[in-house]
């Protein structure tokens, strides 16, 4: 690490790691700072007795394929490849699809018997929506214009986005047809591979590009001289910067690293109403090596809640599960199984249990998770050799987000954070936020447009 650099960048979610290549491919020397062992964020991964689990639900749109192309080569973007069966198993209906828009026409008018002319106008309303578009209508009027009386296509709709993103049906109307569009597009895709590999290769491209990159360093403070960023204190070293990205939280940025009194009145009155979005918990399944898994999905969104219902699905008192299924085939060369369940959470329920209690908490979510899982794998607790849980503490801990906010901010959070070059000059802030944001495509392509205002500064 030097003492000077053109940019640093705090944080290295997807974000974070695009805009450091992108800067880098501009010509500027860019520091990449970490404060995890392992490069990532939210999308990382980490071993256990041979097996590799992948953090995070890992189904992003195709544009991630045009993404990956434009901004880190074709090595990535001939890796993305499509997840094709997507199971729905909840009380109100059971079906499976390769969620794009041709099959949830299909579905719509012939699984649900909704009119041609519903549907179409639905996807036609989706298709013009822009971020930048009137805020008014909320997910629920959206529903209601097109679908009134319908809690079974209510759910159809929603319950896969609110994994995705933590969103509502009190959101902007916008914030969810941004991202559904997005996998109506051609359906899911994922990494092959893994992430893993995925990170690997980013790394090397990085580093081939000169960033320097590096682990276990933490941003303690970013300087601020007469009023513009000047560079920022990493494990207690004070580095100089031209500008400063970061990729981490964004009240951590704000209140922490910055500080409230280097932002105006009218900034911090605003920001006082920024909202979090949720957190997350996850199981890690591994199986047994020679053991094999029947094809049971390859996303499986189940629930035993009898409607939609975004505060049920955060609740501890488990009810929806997503499972992520791994086969060899993701991971050629490999003969191992895995499953990551994924369940939406809040931070204040497990951060006031003592040790006893959340060991306990954790070790009842393994236990309900296995149990709920028999459904599909009826043999799954003789076929499983390894199990962990994580939490909203475990995501606070690792990524030092507020509240272990896995999706970032709600809406209001995009324009703060694009915002903040004009109230402090050469900082900027790139990650998850605003909810259309969120996930690998926004992530990255946030990465990207943060990027480039970062060069118009600086140039």
């Amino acid at each position: 690490m030097q003492d000077r650099y053109d940019i640093i960048v705090i944080g290295s979610g997807l974000g974070g790691l695009t805009a450091a290549n992108r800067l880098a491919c501009s010509g500027y020397r860019v520091l990449l700072a970490e404060q995890h062992s392992q490069f990532g964020g939210l999308a990382t991964y980490f071993h256990r007795r041979g097996h590799v689990f992948d953090v995070s639900l890992h189904g992003f749109p195709i544009g991630m394929k045009k993404s990956f192309r434009k901004y880190w080569g074709p090595a990535f973007s001939e890796r993305i490849i499509q997840v094709k069966r997507i199971r729905f198993d909840n009380p109100q209906f059971q079906l499976e699809t390769t969620f794009d828009k041709v099959d949830f026409v299909r579905l719509l008018t012939q699984h649900f018997g909704v009119e041609k002319a519903r549907v179409d106008g639905f996807f036609e309303a989706i298709a013009g929506m822009n971020f930048y578009d009137d805020q008014e209508e909320n997910t629920a009027a959206l529903f209601a214009r097109f679908f009134p009386a319908r809690p079974d296509v209510w759910r159809l709709l929603m319950e896969p986005i609110t994994y995705a993103n933590g969103s509502t049906l009190s959101e902007p109307a916008i914030s969810y047809g941004i991202v559904f569009g997005n996998f109506m597009s051609k359906g899911v895709y994922t990494f092959l591979g893994g992430t893993d590999v995925m990170l690997d290769m980013m790394l090397k491209e990085l580093r081939r590009n000169r960033v320097d990159c590096e682990t276990n360093l933490c941003a303690e403070r970013i300087l601020i001289d007469r009023g513009r960023v000047a560079g920022a204190v990493l494990n207690g070293r004070s580095v100089q910067a031209r500008a400063v990205v970061s990729n981490g939280s964004l009240p951590r940025t704000v209140h922490e690293l910055v500080g409230d009194e280097h932002f105006s009145a009218a900034f911090r009155e605003s920001f006082a109403g920024l909202r979090l979005s949720n957190s997350s918990c996850q199981v890690y399944i591994g199986i047994k090596p020679g053991e094999k898994l029947d094809d049971i999905g390859d996303l499986l969104f189940t629930s035993t809640h009898p409607v939609f219902d975004s505060t049920a699905i955060c609740s501890r008192d488990v009810t929806s599960r997503t499972y992520s299924v791994y086969y060899p085939t993701i991971r050629p060369g490999s003969e191992r199984y895995t499953i990551v369940a994924s369940m939406n959470g809040w931070h204040d329920d497990w951060v006031g249990l003592d040790r006893d209690a959340y060991r306990g908490a954790k070790q009842a979510l393994i236990e309900d998770t296995l149990n709920a899982l028999e459904k599909y794998v009826p043999r799954i607790r003789r076929l499983a050799d390894y199990t962990e849980a994580a939490t909203p503490k475990t995501f606070a801990r690792y990524t030092l987000h507020q509240g272990g906010a896995s999706f970032g901010t709600k809406f209001e959070g995009l324009q703060h954070s694009m915002n903040l070059g004009a109230e402090v000059p050469g900082l900027f802030h790139t990650g998850s936020v605003g909810i259309i944001m969120s996930g690998w495509l926004g992530s990255a392509n946030y990465g990207v447009m943060t990027a480039n205002e970062v060069d118009k500064y600086l140039s």
